[in-house]
């Protein structure tokens, strides 16, 4: 385990700078002095005046530099890598979304398997102290043993989006191998919070009841077998990766690559998170808030339970998240009240 801080002499490249994550982090490296350069090419996927929020917050900071781009246009990331020689590289950009890669696959293919082929070359050719980059806790699958450990059987994906993470573990692996690029992959499970994502079920949830609308839940209303995920504070995810840039892998076990699961080690049953909610935007707002529910079948590519164990985190650095959904989601809906002006 590695007490070692941030250098703040050193070049932070974050992908995905006006994502959820990618601003979050890059906040918290700004805030240190650490000199950042953020890349996003600002889609419209979800609300662009969220992500231009996000993006304002950084902006004020003079160590931070803001660079229009796509990862998937390689000529145009390998002159950012040639120009700013990152030191560390966090590559955040990807497409999220499993019910949308359905809809939607082409997106994926150019931003989470094209795109991070690009960020890889960069790094090939440019050579990074140490690439982190986004899994998720998709590529598990429907195994059905938990808690997921980062060692269990992850070849049977059911979903695009899962594929393309699955896909980017072993490009990196290959490259670190190859290579030698410290990389470390991260395994995010269900990440929540103020500024988050509106394609999330919470944040929806939160829409649909401010518009007078009911919510859909998709697990059949069978409470006995309700569904189980490990929701994750946005915090302690930028507090995981903060902790493991200083740390990179070394080639003592082959290849200098690893990968984590980054996840609350505690899953909620899907309800009692609503409920938890409910009761933020009650205390948000003053008054009474219940949604009107309406149960439906689970969807074409979600899983019955998300739970990470993350002990092998623990072990390399010390960490493990604890924000309690209770006081994550109080901080949500104070957030939101606030930003939609909702009464």
């Amino acid at each position: 385990m590695s007490d070692k801080t941030l250098n703040t002499t050193k070049t932070y490249l974050i992908t995905g700078a006006a994502g959820f994550i990618g601003s979050f982090l890059s906040k918290k490296l700004l805030e240190q002095g650490c000199q950042v350069i953020g890349i996003d090419n600002l889609n419209d996927y979800y609300d662009i005046n969220l992500k231009q929020a996000r993006f304002d917050l950084l902006k004020s900071y003079k160590n931070f530099t803001f660079i229009k781009g796509d990862i998937a246009e390689k000529s145009q990331l390998t002159d950012v890598f040639a120009k700013y020689k990152p030191n560390f590289v966090v590559n955040l950009a990807a497409q999220a979304g499993v019910r949308y890669s359905i809809e939607n696959p082409d997106v994926y293919i150019q931003s989470n398997i094209i795109g991070f082929y690009n960020i890889l070359e960069a790094c090939r050719h440019h050579p990074v102290e140490h690439l982190v980059y986004a899994s998720s806790s998709s590529v598990y699958g429907a195994n059905k043993k938990v808690p997921f450990e980062e060692t269990d059987f992850v070849d049977n994906p059911v979903s695009l989006y899962a594929s393309t993470k699955k896909s980017n573990e072993l490009m990196a692996h290959t490259y670190s191998h190859l290579y030698n690029i410290p990389a470390t992959g991260l395994r995010f499970f269900t990440v929540y919070g103020p500024m988050g994502r509106p394609d999330m079920a919470y944040f929806g949830f939160a829409d649909k009841y401010f518009a007078g609308e009911p919510i859909k839940i998709f697990n059949n209303g069978d409470f006995d077998n309700d569904l189980y995920r490990d929701f994750t504070y946005i915090d302690d995810i930028v507090t995981g990766i903060e902790r493991l840039l200083t740390n990179p892998p070394s080639k003592s076990e082959g290849a200098p690559h690893r990968v984590f699961n980054i996840g609350n080690n505690n899953p909620e049953k899907l309800m009692d998170f609503i409920h938890a909610l409910e009761k933020a935007l009650s205390n948000a707002t003053g008054r009474k808030v219940e949604f009107e529910k309406i149960y439906e079948p689970i969807k074409p590519g979600d899983v019955p339970a998300t739970y990470a164990s993350t002990d092998l985190l623990y072990e390399a650095v010390g960490f493990k998240p604890e924000t309690s959904i209770e006081e994550g989601l109080q901080k949500f809906a104070d957030w939101y009240v606030d930003y939609y002006n909702v009464k």
